[in-house]
């Protein structure tokens, strides 16, 4: 069997989770001859013609939905053993830590400064994701690590465990209408809502919040970050969840006022994700054991509101759509 190449598993990954050979050239910047060229020579290496395309899009047969996965998982350990070798020959270890929004902006600068603190020779790399791609990135070794809302079903060979308790609560600008009021769900749903990313996944706190109280989409507003939403809550221009711990300060000068009620408030838990047998000394066990510690948990709150400007030199931050 001639042995496979990163190029063409590559080239089929592109076109499976894109779904069409031209979308794949465009990502990959090769000619679409060029991505039907290594697709031909994976049908031929396995015999399979791995997939058809039909009126609905692409129809995968059973190997090659298991091409599919493996070839993610190979690509994903090649990624990351490059990067391994490179950190060691630097004698560096790469910790590769994937977030939700919300708890990447608010609770992940405290924990993470905390952590490196504690390992001179450990690299941290922060990335926000959607969490529901927290099991497949951490089966690929595409992260080391996942913090945020806990998954409906956690696959076997995935450890959750709870990391932390938190609370949203309601917040508005002194001026407006809803400061001091109990409010009824009748009443919130009528408002503006001024969100951040998190309100745009499945899973957590905030969009659990918004299908509760069945707020409609055109009552929406979505901001690049939740502080910039706040920073309109706070100009009276509509309500913002928050987490409780953040806008404390907030609260107690009056910049803002939470909402009353048992319908403006939620309370929720953050989760950290690990693949269920890793090696005993690794730095993503070490960062799940040590999350859900009281000096953590002080961390992050303390940590809330720190820019990627005040990370160590050791901590990378990258944003995905």
């Amino acid at each position: 069997m001639t042995p496979l190449t990163p190029t063409q598993l590559r080239a089929y990954v592109a076109v499976v989770r894109l779904g069409s050979v031209k979308q794949a050239a465009a990502e990959l910047q090769v000619s679409e001859s060029a991505v039907s060229l290594h697709i031909a020579q994976l049908r031929k290496e396995f015999g399979d013609k791995l997939f058809a395309r039909t009126a609905g899009g692409l129809a995968f047969t059973p190997g090659g939905l298991r091409l599919a996965s493996r070839a993610s998982e190979l690509l994903g350990l090649q990624d990351r053993t490059i990067r391994e070798v490179s950190a060691a020959t630097r004698g560096r270890r790469l910790l590769r830590v994937a977030a939700s929004s919300l708890f990447a902006e608010f609770a992940a600068p405290g924990l993470i400064d905390l952590f490196a603190r504690r390992a001179a020779d450990l690299d941290v790399e922060l990335s926000v994701r959607g969490p529901g791609s927290f099991g497949p990135l951490l089966l690929a070794r595409a992260v080391d690590i996942a913090i945020g809302p806990q998954p409906p079903v956690v696959d076997a060979a995935i450890a959750c465990r709870p990391v932390m308790n938190y609370r949203l609560v309601l917040v508005v600008g002194p001026l407006h209408p809803l400061a001091g009021v109990t409010a009824s769900p009748g009443q919130l749903r009528e408002q503006t809502w001024l969100l951040g990313p998190s309100a745009t996944t499945e899973l957590g706190g905030v969009p659990a919040l918004l299908r509760r109280l069945a707020v409609p989409d055109d009552r929406q507003q979505i901001f690049q970050s939740h502080a910039a939403a706040l920073g309109e809550a706070k100009r009276g221009k509509g309500v913002a969840p928050a987490l409780a711990f953040t806008v404390a300060p907030d609260v107690r000068q009056r910049h803002l006022v939470q909402v009353a009620g048992p319908h403006a408030t939620m309370e929720a838990v953050w989760h950290s994700q690990v693949l269920a047998n890793p090696d005993a000394m690794s730095a993503a066990g070490e960062l799940s054991r040590f999350s859900s510690t009281p000096r953590a948990i002080q961390a992050m709150m303390r940590g809330a509101g720190v820019s990627v400007g005040h990370f160590r030199p050791s901590v990378h931050v990258t944003l995905w759509s």
